[in-house]
């Protein structure tokens, strides 16, 4: 069976740029290169990953193109490109000489509009992407699936992936209009949902497996498996758990699925979904 991480970051860790990572996030503090991540994924038995941006810049795209480059393991890179300039069309031409480039993400989670993607200009950008092969990433909070819903409605034949199933609130237990808006974003079926970085959603120190299982549940069911895939958002994931704790869960939890729908979600459905 093909197994293929769909969702990782490497970073040099630089103070000023990665603010993002907070006291209480201090194990991020480090630098996390493809040497550090490549015996998990042997370990696990892993063919490859796909590595996701984490700083909004050119400069970002360069430095892990240079990663996917040198480590043949990463098969596929997620980018970050402004989609509002004037110019996206010709940026997007200049980046086709990259073949592990396979798509974009925006952190639509910290903006302060939370209706950005909806802006005339995101949207341009958006649909200058499909011409040009490329996938979009959607890296939201529950408070933005229904804007999600209404992107992805007017781009049907532009694929889309759930980030992270949108950070529902496992903390708290919380399922609510969370549950509601997934299963309304589920029913357009170019979108894939991510089932990663759920252990960052819950509490750090006391989570258990089971409590977990109400969120798979939803997203199995409005998804399918042949709509999701793995990830272990690693290393981000180390604030909570470590890499096989992780995988753990879903290990258990996919057990009650066929022989073809675990092949689909471990390695099938990323490798269609980013042309691996």
């Amino acid at each position: 069976m093909l197994k293929i991480d769909a969702h990782q970051h490497f970073w040099i860790y630089d103070t000023l740029r990665d603010s993002w990572i907070t006291e209480d996030m201090a194990v991020l503090r480090a630098d996390f290169k493809p040497e550090q991540l490549l015996p998990l994924l042997q370990q696990h038995h892993f063919d490859g990953s796909v590595v996701v941006q984490s700083d909004q810049s050119a400069a970002e795209n360069l430095f892990q193109l240079k990663n996917a480059a040198e480590n043949d393991f990463v098969k596929g890179v997620v980018g970050w490109v402004d989609l509002q300039a004037p110019d996206i069309e010709v940026q997007l031409s200049v980046l086709q000489e990259y073949d592990k480039l396979k798509g974009f993400r925006h952190i639509l989670q910290g903006e302060q509009d939370r209706a950005l993607m909806l802006r005339p200009e995101f949207s341009n950008g958006i649909g200058k992407l499909r011409p040009f092969g490329y996938t979009y990433d959607i890296l939201i909070f529950p408070d933005q699936l229904r804007y999600a819903a209404e992107l992805v409605s007017r781009f049907p034949d532009q694929p889309f992936v759930l980030d992270h199933m949108a950070k529902p609130d496992i903390k708290n237990g919380n399922t609510g209009d969370w549950k509601k808006d997934i299963v309304a974003l589920a029913k357009y079926e170019n979108v894939y949902c991510k089932v990663s970085g759920m252990v960052t959603e819950a509490d750090w120190q006391h989570w258990k497996p089971e409590d977990f299982e109400p969120y798979l549940d939803v997203v199995f069911e409005a998804f399918g498996p042949a709509r999701l895939m793995y990830g272990s958002d690693w290393p981000v994931c180390l604030v909570a758990a470590a890499y096989q704790r992780v995988l753990g869960i879903m290990e258990q939890y996919t057990l009650k699925l066929s022989a073809d729908e675990q092949s689909m979600f471990w390695g099938g459905n990323a490798t269609k979904f980013y042309n691996l």
